[in-house]
């Protein structure tokens, strides 16, 4: 199988070991990128083929990974046009829907839209991912095997529904680590050192995440198992819930969404 990497940024480069880790030969792996210390990287790392512009890199591959920024992708897949014969297409470029991908690459149809989220540089991340119908079932086989090499997987029916993976999953890291930025912060206010902040914050996120995904039950019923009545716990939460807290949770991941869907008319509109 051969696949082409447009792009061979951060998480070109997460895919691109995961991929390897997973069985995928690095003989058969090409990056297309116009730095040299990326190219110098990747090859030293994984043995990939690179190549600073489309032109040397191989026609007709079985895949193509568009791995640039969105800003940067019409320009980018311009001099790929022409020369994709029936070859899958991945995009991991946030807000750029596949209608716009298909017009910029002259018609194609067998696209697969994902978003996959920054834990995927460690092998830990989650990526949701939507289809043209054009795409088969093998196709779709094959995107999902290359994003489970950094992680699990989410199928999406409704392409609309990707700006809200990209506000729960895709910026959810960042509420994740504002969370455990508070933590810290509150165990600095209380005394211990910052080492001892750090761990206690954590490696408390990653117990109760941990706990969570062996569980059935629900966050709700988890979190009221944490609180007695009357109690430390209660008395944070409610303290929480008068600063509206869950609420504001909520209402950035609305925002988020919201955002994503503006950013998609804008980047797809040329």
């Amino acid at each position: 199988m051969k696949i082409v990497f447009l792009g061979g940024g951060n998480m070109a480069n997460a895919l691109i070991g995961g991929m390897v880790k997973q069985g995928f030969s690095a003989a058969d792996i090409h990056v297309i990128d116009p730095g040299a210390e990326a190219l110098a990287k990747l090859a030293s790392a994984y043995g990939v083929n690179c190549h600073a512009s489309a032109d040397a890199a191989p026609a007709s591959p079985d895949v193509l990974i568009l791995a640039v920024k969105p800003q940067q992708m019409k320009d980018a897949v311009a001099p790929l046009v022409g020369k994709l014969g029936k070859a899958l297409i991945i995009s991991i470029a946030a807000g750029l829907d596949m209608t716009a991908l298909s017009r910029w690459l002259g018609g194609h149809r067998q696209i697969v839209r994902c978003m996959p989220n920054t834990p995927a540089l460690i092998g830990a991340g989650i990526t949701g991912l939507c289809a043209l119908p054009e795409v088969s079932t093998d196709q779709r086989a094959v995107a999902d095997r290359v994003l489970r090499a950094v992680g699990t997987t989410v199928w999406i029916d409704d392409e609309a529904k990707i700006d809200g993976v990209t506000a729960i999953s895709g910026s959810g890291p960042a509420y994740v680590f504002l969370f455990i930025e508070a933590l810290q912060q509150a165990a600095a206010d209380l005394g211990f050192t910052p080492e001892q902040g750090r761990q206690l914050a954590i490696e408390t996120v990653q117990g109760a995440a941990a706990l969570a995904a062996q569980s059935t039950e629900p966050a709700s019923i988890l979190r009221e198992r944490v609180t007695s009545k009357g109690g430390t716990t209660a008395a944070a939460l409610n303290v929480m819930a008068e600063r509206g807290v869950k609420e504001g949770i909520v209402a950035g991941c609305m925002a988020a969404a919201a955002r994503g869907q503006e950013l998609g008319k804008i980047l797809g509109a040329d």
